[in-house]
């Protein structure tokens, strides 16, 4: 086996990682990626993990739960290690200010460097790129944008979670832990990879079209020419006080072809909806009406299966109100179970990264 996922339920930083190094004791790893709750001390976890681990590439985030094969966790380190056999080549860089400038040139720069070819003709076939990113920093879809000018490879990923507090998330990479920051991984899996997006909704016959919005804070101020939260409480047929109730279960999305990409209202403010993530104006959504996490990732998942035959290794980037609802219906033990035949790490984000910056979905890297 090329690939392996461990995991530790221990408390205590030293104890978890030497169970994560125990258990990779007798595996050559090349590159480790982990995900810790931030009830982790960052700067212990990350040396720690150097110390155990020395020269090797290791990068990883903070979470808001982890998810490991067969379960879905809280409080724990995950990691998932690759040997040689699995990866040919990577190269993780830091972008450091993202919520100032997020320049990605120098990183980019020093890819162009390590593989020897422009970004921009990067085999997109053969190479995938991760992304990590402070999930409290608002820059996602700037970061996105940035990369999707300058190269044609996917970069899938998550941003980083703090276990619900909303004060501060970490990235971890080249023995640095640091918050205002984006880790940028570029990886050629010897046996190539594959990506499955699965988001548990339906669109209904419910347009919103934003006609007066703040971007910079997420924040729309009217759809359909009316004060937002009315326009989407009109939608549903519910009173403007209740619409917060409906949030999670009738989030909005853009349809392009058969594809949903999910925004998320977060609150309200006065007679405004904030987001997770931006509408443009002139952009038209439509309201969507929650369906079964587990049914649907389960046949992803089979889809996915049968399509490529045989799943090496799985990263779940897992939006944090997925794994609310799912708690909600009692179904967390389900939803780990879906996984229990393939190694597989993740962790709940605050959002999630493919081709732009989404929510309530599941971005999935699959290792063939």
């Amino acid at each position: 086996m090329n690939i392996q996922s461990v995991y530790s339920e221990k408390s205590n930083v030293d104890e978890a990682v030497r169970e994560i190094q125990k258990q990779l004791q007798d595996f050559n790893t090349k590159m480790l990626i982990f995900f810790a709750s931030s009830n982790y001390d960052p700067e212990l976890i990350n040396a720690a993990l150097r110390e155990s681990f020395g020269s090797i590439i290791i990068f990883g985030c903070t979470t808001a739960g982890e998810i490991i094969s067969g379960r879905m966790l809280k409080n724990s380190l995950v990691a998932m290690a690759f040997n040689a056999e699995a990866i040919a080549d990577v190269k993780v860089e830091i972008v450091e200010n993202v919520k100032s400038d997020c320049d990605i040139t120098n990183a980019f720069s020093s890819f162009e460097k390590h593989f020897n070819i422009s970004m921009a003709e990067l085999d997109y076939n053969q190479y995938v790129g991760i992304i990590l990113v402070d999930g409290l920093s608002g820059c996602e879809e700037k970061i996105m944008d940035r990369i999707g000018d300058k190269t044609n490879i996917t970069f899938i990923g998550g941003s980083a979670g703090d276990d619900l507090k909303f004060t501060k998330t970490y990235v971890y990479a080249n023995g640095i832990a640091c918050s205002d920051a984006a880790i940028l991984a570029v990886i050629k899996p010897t046996a190539g990879f594959d990506i499955i997006k699965t988001q548990s909704f339906k669109a209904l016959n419910k347009q919103l079209l934003a006609t007066k919005v703040n971007v910079e804070a997420r924040e729309i101020i009217e759809f359909n020419n009316l004060p937002a939260v009315k326009a989407y409480a009109d939608a549903l047929g519910v009173r403007s006080e209740d619409a917060a109730n409906y949030f999670m279960s009738n989030p909005v999305g853009l349809i392009y072809g058969n594809e949903i990409y999910v925004r998320s209202p977060q609150r309200i403010d006065g007679s405004n909806m904030i987001f997770y993530c931006n509408i443009l104006e002139g952009m038209d959504v439509s309201i969507l009406e929650s369906t079964d996490i587990v049914n649907d990732t389960r046949l992803a998942l089979a889809n996915k299966l049968e399509e490529l035959g045989k799943i090496s290794g799985i990263i779940n980037f897992h939006c944090i109100l997925r794994t609310l609802e799912l708690e909600q219906k009692s179904q967390t033990n389900e939803y780990g179970k879906v996984f229990e035949a393939i190694p597989t790490i993740g962790f709940s984000t605050y959002g999630e990264e493919y081709i732009g910056h989404i929510n309530q979905t599941s971005t999935i890297l699959v290792f063939k």
